[in-house]
């Protein structure tokens, strides 16, 4: 059998390396084993320093005192080293049981320098990620005073490093976003223009942050917006070009129905189909150009008014009574008539109807719809339409007021809706500051519920709610 050669050296050297250095907790109790060896090693030495002096005094007792005495001596000579050396970080090496104590103390340091070069590393990178986030972030004081802001902030607020201590509402004196800071209940966001950029839009939020601190972030949403205003631009011009020739067309229908003398032909019947979808057209295209309206445009004080909302709520209940027709739907009121609301009248008439003539599409025929305009104990005026329908069930509700969002698509064609009506009630409300809360159960009907502004509300009059 024959060697390599080569492999010889190979075994040679790795027999030759050193051994792996011994783990901490090995090494600690080598150094404290050798700490009492030097104890036991001074013990010792006294013992023979008592000895040398018994045999000298010929007193046990002297020669105990002696040998005690020097112990303590020297016992607290090295503690006074040690403790030097605490003093002063640094110090001479001690032997013996206060040397474990300076082993210990040292141990002690080492770990706490560790743990603060790496807290110390850890706050760099925090600070250095901070001040990377492209979202403009201000640490705000109880005071609102600015604690500390990263570099987002500075290009987004129009800030500066030297602005660390001043009071943020004294730096950015928008209206706006001073009501919004000072506003510590509602929890919503805002979006304004940048100081530093009036083509900027930025939407700002507050978060709670440690024990007395605010966070405010603020994000650039300027794409967003832009391409909201593209989408805007798209449906309000395209909605308005498809005006024009749905009008013609449904003229022409309209004429070649006149014409058509013999109403059960299959004629008449293709024409009655086309007049329908036309119709139909030409209401989501008028739907869309509200919509489109309410979205771009922002409500001009000098359109509120004060309204009666008694007046308003029995037109439009009498126009849900004609739209019902031989379905004989009940329709009962309790309204207020003392409580009128600051609005613009076009927009509330076109929510409030959407909402009570929905509840009378899906509504089976003989139910009932309660309409109720009555001051909540928070001083809010509130309108509500109740059902006995067909009810919602509780996954749909999220997204009701979504564009062509339907549940029941056939139905809703059937029942003429263009699946944009919650979509218009939905911003309406958001221009007169209310909040929409819809509760429903599948066949159990359904609750649509708007809650004004307190400062919305007038009072002429009645003071006694009225049921009809």
């Amino acid at each position: 059998m024959t060697h390599n050669p080569s492999s010889l050296p190979l075994k040679s050297a790795e027999s030759q390396k050193p051994t792996a250095q011994p783990p901490y907790r090995s090494r600690v109790r080598r150094l404290n084993a050798a700490r009492w060896r030097q104890e036991a090693a001074l013990i010792a030495f006294f013992v023979m320093l008592g000895g040398l002096a018994f045999m000298t005094l010929a007193n046990l007792g002297w020669a105990m005192a002696v040998a005690v005495g020097a112990y303590n001596l020297s016992l607290v000579y090295r503690l006074m080293r040690v403790a030097s050396g605490a003093r002063r970080q640094r110090g001479h090496a001690v032997y013996g049981l206060p040397g474990l104590i300076q082993d210990r103390q040292r141990r002690i340091r080492l770990a706490w320098g560790r743990r603060q070069r790496k807290l110390v590393e850890l706050l760099k990178r925090y600070h250095h990620s901070a001040m990377s986030v492209p979202d403009a972030m201000v640490v705000l004081t109880p005071l609102r005073e600015i604690e500390w802001l990263n570099d987002a902030a500075c290009e987004l607020l129009d800030l500066n490093r030297s602005d660390v201590g001043l009071r943020i509402d004294n730096l950015i004196r928008d209206p706006a976003f001073v009501h919004w800071l000072n506003d510590t209940v509602s929890g919503r966001g805002l979006e304004f223009q940048s100081p530093g950029d009036e083509q900027r839009a930025l939407n700002l939020r507050r978060e709670p942050y440690g024990e007395d601190r605010d966070l405010l972030i603020g994000r650039d949403v300027t794409a967003l917006y832009r391409l909201q205003g593209v989408r805007q631009d798209f449906v309000a011009n395209v909605s308005h070009e498809l005006r024009t020739p749905l009008t013609v067309l449904a003229g022409y229908l309209e004429t070649l129905l006149d014409s058509e003398e013999d109403t059960h032909s299959e004629m008449f019947r293709i024409l009655t189909n086309m007049h329908q979808q036309s119709e139909r057209m030409r209401r989501i295209v008028e739907d869309l150009l509200l919509l489109s309206r309410l979205e771009t445009t922002r409500p001009d004080e000098e359109y509120f008014e004060s309204i009666d909302m008694a007046s308003l709520l029995g037109t439009i209940a009498h126009d849900a009574q004609l739209l019902s027709g031989q379905e004989q739907h009940q329709i009962m009121m309790t309204i207020d008539s003392g409580l009128w609301l600051v609005g613009i009248m076009r927009e509330l008439h076109s929510a409030l109807s959407n909402l009570i003539f929905n509840a009378v599409k899906y509504t089976p025929g003989g139910g009932m719809i309660t309409i109720r305009w009555f001051e909540n104990p928070q001083g809010q005026p509130v309108f509500e339409v109740q059902d006995t329908g067909i009810g919602i069930e509780p996954r749909h509700i999220p997204r009701l007021t979504e564009r062509f969002y339907r549940i029941d698509v056939a139905r809703s064609r059937t029942r003429g809706g263009t699946g944009l009506g919650l979509a218009i009630v939905k911003h309406v409300i958001l221009r007169h500051d209310a909040h929409l809360h819809i509760t429903s159960q599948p066949q159990q009907g359904s609750v649509f519920q708007v809650a004004f502004p307190a400062a919305r509300a007038e009072r002429h009059g009645s003071l006694a709610p009225q049921k009809r």
